[in-house]
């Protein structure tokens, strides 16, 4: 995710004397389609659509049937980019300047790294598969700016964000606007669509059979982390839904559009009872688009009807308008301040599941960020890795959930199999091995999820784990005894300097034993004083 800053570019247009504005693309490559977006964003983040374009794609039913993208695909795919990239010539951009993402049929590929290496020789683009994770994210971005200037949506009362694609369908759980938790359901259009095919059952039997028993597993799991009858706000988002706020707001949808319970479900119904040609020949819909929105309106009236609310918001904005807000996003640090807090209301909520000790981890937890903040010189990270480490000392002792003995290793491996709003996989797992040791051994070679990860990615770990292991020393007695930190160096020694004057025996004797790590990456013996 890179900042944006705005310069006098092939791709920039001046707009006034003191602000630039710059076209930004994005391209999807999903399941159902391969879609493109130009837009315009200002230096405040504005953001104007210039043009779009979409066209059917067959990757996601390659691969949901076959596990792989078939030869076929693979050309469609090219024919498909080379044309978008003539279309963006016309407007100054070149592929190198394109954000291009796959989501779920490229995540599930078994050639997906031959696929993508294809695409790129062939047309320039460099595609970058995202994460469920930070697919919702996007999502997340996408609907918030479509609804700035309703907020009140997303504050007032705990909401459902729901986006059914062709091979998942992403939730997120807010409460009164913060993060609850998000889920990445493996139920698609598309994989629907091929159990259909394989059932003897007619499809609008088996649709509510298969899906009624689905949907009620993921939404028993869903309400541990948000009761479902306390959901107010359902949020929608996919060509399927914008489709359906088409048709029933009077053709008056432009940013986004506010339904009512009884009448979307009675539309979903409707939809449902209708045979593929008579969609078509009503709504002037193709084959696939029919053959889906039929699918997916049904899902989202299942999980609605899970739910206590009686109005649903539809923005009118897809994951490619979250792919360019995610770009420039260093343009506004309220954003990035927002991410951060939505991290740790997400890891809060995964803590919480597992019964923490709410009280020790908070304090553990600025612990962390005063040493982290005393060390700038030391370790040279950013403000990303403060995220980070924020995250682990908040799960560091989740493990004890399961057993206290080798609880670190638990914690490892709870947090590497969760999901944590904000993060992609590769910050979950430096996040699980910052807890992994939090205690006992520092890495050792034959440790496998250590060694797996890229080289930079150790570097942070071992940076990020230091002061957790000294944090969690200081707070040995659970008591928040150690507080109001001061900081000295001298040539070998960090001193530590608690505004009490107290018996820190305790506290002294665990730093000794788990500041060995410090020393190692810092240069510095932590000593309390």
């Amino acid at each position: 995710m890179s900042d944006a800053h705005p310069q006098k570019t092939p791709q920039s247009r001046e707009s006034g004397p003191y602000t630039t504005e710059r076209l930004y693309a994005a391209i999807e490559i999903g399941s159902t389609g391969i879609r493109l977006i130009v837009a315009e964003i200002d230096a405040k983040g504005g953001l104007k659509i210039l043009d779009r374009a979409s066209k059917q794609s067959r990757l996601g039913r390659d691969v949901f049937t076959m596990g792989s993208i078939s030869r076929d695909g693979l050309r469609e795919t090219i024919a498909i980019l080379s044309s978008f990239h003539e279309l963006l010539q016309g407007y100054g951009l070149q592929p190198s300047d394109i954000q291009v993402i796959g989501t779920s049929a490229l995540r599930e590929a078994a050639n997906r790294d031959t696929f993508i290496d294809r695409i790129s020789l062939q047309t320039g683009f460099h595609v970058r598969i995202v994460e469920d994770i930070e697919e919702t994210h996007l999502m997340y971005l996408a609907v918030k700016k479509a609804l700035e200037d309703e907020r009140s949506f997303l504050t007032r009362s705990n909401a459902m964000i729901l986006e059914v694609g062709g091979g998942t369908t992403e939730v997120m759980l807010l409460k009164k606007g913060q993060m609850v938790s998000s889920h990445s359901l493996s139920i698609g259009t598309l994989r629907m669509d091929e159990q259909i095919r394989e059932s003897a059952c007619q499809p609008r039997q088996f649709i509510e059979m298969y899906l009624e028993s689905n949907i009620k597993t993921a939404c028993d799991v869903i309400a541990e982390d948000l009761p479902l009858d306390s959901v107010r706000t359902f949020v929608l988002i996919g060509a399927d839904a914008r489709f359906a706020a088409y048709c029933l707001s009077g053709k008056n949808f432009s940013h986004y559009a506010v339904l009512d319970r009884t009448q979307f479900i009675e539309f979903a119904d409707s939809m449902a009872s209708m045979s593929v040609e008579e969609c078509m020949a009503q709504y002037h819909l193709s084959w696939n688009e029919a053959e889906s929105y039929a699918v997916g309106l049904t899902i989202e009236r299942m999980f609605l009807e899970k739910t206590g609310t009686e109005t649903i918001i539809v923005p009118n904005a897809s994951i490619r308008e979250g792919i360019l807000l995610a770009q420039v996003q260093g343009m506004d640090p309220n954003i990035e301040e927002e991410l951060r807090r939505q991290v740790i209301a997400s890891a809060r909520a995964l803590a919480k599941r597992f019964r923490y000790d709410e009280a020790h981890a908070t304090h553990v937890k600025i612990l962390c960020l005063e040493l982290f903040d005393a060390l700038k010189k030391e370790h040279g990270l950013g403000k990303h890795e403060r995220m980070l480490l924020e995250a682990a000392a908040i799960l560091h002792d989740i493990g004890t959930f399961l057993r206290t003995s080798g609880h670190h290793r638990h914690s490892e491996y709870i947090i590497a199999n969760s999901e944590i709003f904000g993060l992609n996989r590769e910050d979950i797992n430096i996040v699980s091995n910052v807890a992994r040791y939090h205690r006992k051994s520092p890495p050792l070679s034959t440790h496998v999820n250590y060694i797996a990860l890229p080289r930079e990615a150790r570097i942070v770990v071992l940076k990020l784990a230091a002061i957790l292991r000294v944090a969690d020393a200081l707070d040995r007695s659970h008591s928040g005894r150690v507080r109001d930190l001061s900081f000295e160096r001298t040539e070998d020694r960090f001193i530590i300097r608690p505004s009490q004057s107290l018996d820190f025996s305790l506290e002294k004797l665990s730093l000794a034993e788990k500041g060995d790590m410090f020393e190692d990456v810092f240069g510095l013996l932590p000593v309390l004083m």
